[in-house]
């Protein structure tokens, strides 16, 4: 058998344009919007001005262009840049298998690329859906949360292959680049334990930013391990364990888009189905001073990643309180709304939000989880002072392929989310740029539109 690295390269370099399902491209050029307007709202946020800073100072020659800049820096650190700015609010878009993720992350890396080469839409479309393919199919392939790494590993060979699709390296080259993507960028879960710090936002974009590299190394003609995965000391042995790993067939259309979920709350994927819950019943229960007791019911990957640790009913952070059932349900019921506002740090210490916090309970329901990632069940019971009951359960959150966003909504959150920073009008170019993307000739018109700051001198 052909080893899994050279599988990949081989379908990467084989695929085109002409091969992508029409639905495909579509789904990219949503989701990239999608990436744009989370970019947009995450502008000003500390973790991103520091990447936007330090890329800055990087100088590249060919560059690549700084999203919400217009700073040309290194194609390695414009990647490390975009993909926290991408990342950074937990407003992206979700896949949820044995290993869940953040797709679109992978944008990080081919706007590096492309608009260090000037690349085509439909270049663009092909080596992103590409990037989609490889990531959630690993994903679906084996968990490595298990094993106490961050899902964000398997982004080094996601961003790796795509970035080499681009750049037009060959099969070899690629299979070299994958090598030295995958060998010294392995990420510990810490990064999502306990009460979460900046770096939560930005380990994606430290993928991305280390499988751009490892393409640039391998342009140059640098070699790098193999076999990667099934080697003596490689990927198998050391991190994720053995895997099957299928691939479309050559010529054949990537389809993993179609299955990954936008999110309609920024908040963490796992928990938006109770926001849902708890917005819905609000009314019903009436003031929160009137609740008595709010039970969760959820199943193993919700409890596991955002309701279990003592950090979750205590959040200090955004990272940590975005992350939190807990935090997400009781601002739910408070507010009435969760938005980017719910997550500043004054409202996190808000005394009577933190008292409700502590009237929440979550237990594992091993019904709810047989039914997950298909879904994101959560039953929520509440108990109100004055002795009623109210309960509630959703499975599909808005934004999932059952109950998904419609364009006008994708573009509502992008104008939300820009308002202050960008005129109305560029935000509609924005839009018509992108849904027209395939018949572009140059990503660079784009990332020259999307500047919402002066470049610092």
């Amino acid at each position: 058998m052909t080893d899994i690295a050279r599988q990949m390269a081989a379908y990467a370099t084989q695929l085109r344009f002409e091969h992508l399902d029409p639905k495909v491209v579509r789904e990219i050029q949503r989701r990239l919007l999608d990436s744009i307007a989370c970019s947009l709202g995450a502008s000003g946020a500390a973790p991103v001005e520091i990447a936007k800073r330090i890329a800055g100072a990087a100088k590249g020659s060919p560059g690549s262009i700084v999203f919400g800049t217009g700073q040309v820096s290194t194609p390695d650190m414009a990647a490390f840049a975009n993909g926290t700015q991408i990342r950074y609010l937990d407003y992206n878009d979700t896949y949820l298998s044995l290993e869940p993720c953040h797709p679109s992350d992978n944008f990080a890396a081919t706007l590096a690329i492309a608009t260090r080469d000037g690349s085509s839409g439909e270049d663009f479309i092909t080596a992103s859906a590409l990037a989609y393919e490889i990531l959630c199919r690993l994903c679906d392939a084996k968990s490595i949360r298990l094993r106490n790494w961050d899902h964000v590993t398997y982004g080094n060979f996601s961003t790796a292959l795509a970035a080499a699709k681009l750049m037009g390296l060959s099969e070899e080259a690629t299979v070299h680049a994958l090598g030295l993507a995958g060998t010294p960028n392995n990420a510990l879960r810490q990064t999502r334990v306990g009460e979460l710090s900046m770096w939560k936002g930005c380990a994606f974009a430290n993928a991305s930013r280390g499988g751009v590299f490892a393409a640039l190394l391998a342009e140059a003609g640098m070699t790098g391990p193999a076999p990667i995965f099934e080697g003596e000391k490689g990927f198998f042995d050391r991190i994720s364990g053995p895997f099957d790993l299928t691939l479309p067939k050559a010529g054949e259309s990537p389809s993993m888009i179609l299955g990954t979920y936008i999110k309609f709350w920024p908040a963490e994927y796992h928990s938006q189905t109770a926001i849902e819950i708890c917005l819905k019943v609000r009314d019903e229960v009436g003031p929160a001073e009137n609740i008595e007791s709010i039970l969760i019911e959820s199943f193993d990957a919700a409890v596991d990643i955002i309701g279990e640790e003592e950090e979750k009913w205590r959040p200090k952070s955004r990272e940590t309180a975005d992350h939190s059932m807990p935090y997400c349900v009781a601002a739910a019921l408070m507010d009435g709304e969760v938005n980017l506002q719910t997550f500043d740090e004054e409202r996190i210490a808000d005394p009577k939000l933190q008292a409700l916090i502590q009237k929440v309970k979550i237990v594992r329901d091993d019904e709810l989880s047989k039914k997950y990632p298909d879904g994101i069940p959560n039953n929520i019971e509440i108990e109100t002072k004055d002795g009623r009951t109210i309960r509630e359960r959703l499975d599909y959150a808005h934004g999932h392929p059952n109950n998904p966003l419609s364009d006008e909504e994708i573009v509502d959150k992008l104008r939300s989310l820009a308002e202050g920073k960008i005129s109305s009008n560029l935000v509609e170019n924005i839009v018509d740029w992108v849904f027209s993307m395939d018949r572009k000739g140059d990503l660079r018109e784009l990332a020259e539109m999307c500047v919402w700051e002066a470049p610092k001198v």
